[in-house]
C-alpha cells in the first residue's frame, strides 16, 4: 500500500481488461484502478456476475465486495450483524495507531457521541449558516480571473469548504489551510502524493493533536459555545474521551465535512462539461439547481466505500459471509446499479428522485452533515450561475490517488462570464 504510482504494485489492476481477467482476481480496493478512472467496467462487471464478490489476496488482505444498491442497503442498515467496528476503512489498523472515532463505533457509544455534534448541523443551525455561506462563496467566485486558465480545486473547492470547516470548528481563520492538509494526510496513502512515509503522516498527525488539544483546553473551561470543539468538550458522552478518541472525532469531522462537498464542487463542474445537454437544462432553468446537487453527488460519490465487519456468520445474496470477515459496500457501485437507479449511467440533473442515492450512506451512519453539504452546493451554483455562462474544463483532471476518497487534486478551467 506504499507504492507511489500503480504500476509499481504487484496488487494494480490498471490496464487490465475487466471482461477477460478472471473474476476472482478483481480487486476494487487498489488505488491504481481509482487513480486512473478505470474501475468502473470492473464495478459494472461484478453487479452482473458477482454483486456479493470475495477476493481472496490483496494488499489488504481478503475482503468481500458488495457491489448492488440493495445488498449494499442490507449491510448499512444491519448494525446487528455488520459491525463498524475497528474500523470503516479497509485497513485494519494504521502502522503507528488506531483512531477511533464515532462512525467506527457501534450504538450505543455511537448514538451518544454523534448527539453530542449533531446540533451544529440542526435545521436552524443551517439556516443562520446560509447568510455567511452565500457571502463566502460571491467573495471567492468573485477573486476569480475571467478568460485565463487556473485550477478549480484550489481557488473554488478547497478554498469553500476550508472556510467552512474554520466557521465549525471556530478554528483560528488565518490557520485553516491546516484543516485541509491534515485533512488530506487523514486518508492519505503514504507515497500517493501527500505524504511520502507513514513517519511523515504521523508527525501530521500528531501536529493535529496539539493544535486540536490547545483549542479543547481553551474552550473546556469557557461558556459552551455553538462549535464542535465546545461541543465535544462539554458533551456528557465527550468531555472525558480519551486523547487518542477526541483526535479520531476530530479526524472524522474535518474530512466529513471536507473532502464530500470538496469533491462533490469538483465532480459537478466536470459532470456539466461531459454532459453539454445537461449543462444546457441548467442554463435554461435554474430551478433545477436543487435537484441537479443531489445528482452531482450521486455520480461523484465523493467516498466510493463504507467498510462493515461481519459480526456473526450470515448469507448475503447467497453468499456465506463469516463472523469477522470484511464487508465492503461500494456506494460507487451502488449508485450506478441499473436495477435500482433508471439509467443510472448518465448523468440527467433533472432525475425524478435524485436523493435516493448511496452517497451519504443509510442507517445510523447516514452522514450527519448531508443538508449541509448540499446546501453548500445549492449556494454555490445558484452563484456561479449569476455571473458566468461556462465553467469550462480545458484539460483532464488529475485524481486523488485512494479507493476510498473519490476526487479531484487538479482540475483546470477557464471562466467565460454572461
Amino acid at each position: 500500500m506504499t507504492d507511489a504510482t500503480p504500476q509499481q504494485s504487484k496488487w494494480s489492476m490498471v490496464g487490465k481488461d475487466p471482461q477477460t481477467i478472471p473474476i476472482d482476481q478483481i480487486d476494487l480496493s487498489h488505488p491504481g484502478i481509482w487513480h486512473a478512472n478505470e474501475f468502473l467496467p470492473f464495478m459494472a462487471r461484478l453487479r452482473k456476475e458477482d454483486p456479493v464478490h470475495y477476493c481472496a489476496e490483496s494488499a489488504v488482505g481478503p475482503y468481500w465486495s458488495v457491489t448492488k444498491y440493495k445488498d449494499i442497503m442490507e449491510v448499512d442498515t444491519s448494525p446487528h450483524i455488520y459491525s463498524s467496528e475497528p474500523t470503516i476503512g479497509i485497513v485494519d489498523t494504521f502502522e503507528e495507531f488506531t483512531l477511533p472515532a464515532f462512525i467506527s463505533m457501534d450504538p450505543p457509544k455511537h448514538d451518544e457521541q454523534r448527539r453530542v455534534v449533531q446540533g451544529v448541523v440542526a435545521p436552524a443551525n443551517l439556516k443562520n449558516l446560509e447568510r455567511l455561506i452565500r457571502s463566502r462563496v460571491c467573495g471567492i467566485l468573485d477573486g476569480l480571473p475571467l478568460n485565463e486558465e487556473f485550477d478549480w480545486v484550489e481557488r473554488v473547492s478547497i478554498e469553500l469548504t476550508t472556510q467552512m470547516l474554520a466557521t465549525l470548528f471556530d478554528f483560528p481563520f488565518e490557520d485553516r489551510a491546516k484543516l485541509t492538509f491534515w485533512s488530506d494526510v487523514a486518508t492519505a496513502i503514504p507515497g500517493g502524493g501527500i505524504v511520502t512515509t507513514q513517519e511523515e503522516r504521523w508527525q501530521a498527525i500528531q501536529e493535529c493533536m496539539a493544535y486540536f488539544t490547545k483549542l479543547w483546553n481553551a474552550r473546556v473551561n469557557a461558556t459552551p459555545g455553538n462549535d464542535l470543539i465546545s461541543m465535544l468538550a462539554h458533551g456528557d458522552a465527550t468531555r472525558n474521551m480519551p486523547p487518542m478518541e477526541y483526535l479520531g472525532n476530530v479526524i472524522l469531522l474535518i474530512v466529513g465535512g471536507n473532502d464530500t462537498t470538496r469533491n462533490s464542487i469538483s465532480g459537478g463542474v466536470l459532470a456539466l462539461n461531459e454532459n453539454p445537454a445537461e449543462y444546457d437544462k441548467l442554463r435554461n432553468d435554474l430551478g433545477l439547481i436543487p435537484n441537479m446537487v443531489s445528482e452531482i453527488i450521486r455520480w461523484q460519490t465523493p467516498l466510493a466505500y463504507m467498510r462493515r465487519t461481519a459480526k456473526v456468520d450470515t448469507v448475503l445474496n447467497n453468499k456465506q459471509i463469516k463472523a469477522g470477515d470484511k464487508v465492503v459496500m461500494w456506494y460507487a457501485s451502488g449508485n450506478r446499479d441499473e436495477d435500482a437507479i433508471a439509467n443510472a449511467n448518465s448523468f440527467l440533473i433533472d432525475r425524478p428522485n435524485a436523493r435516493q442515492h448511496l452517497s451519504f450512506g443509510f442507517g445510523l451512519h447516514r452522514c450527519m452533515g448531508n443538508r449541509l453539504a448540499e446546501m453548500q452546493l445549492r449556494i454555490v451554483w445558484e452563484e456561479i450561475m449569476k455571473r458566468f455562462s461556462f465553467v469550462e474544463v480545458v484539460g483532464e483532471p488529475e485524481r486523488v490517488y485512494s479507493s476510498f476518497v473519490k476526487g479531484y487534486t487538479k482540475l483546470p478551467v477557464v471562466l467565460h462570464p454572461l
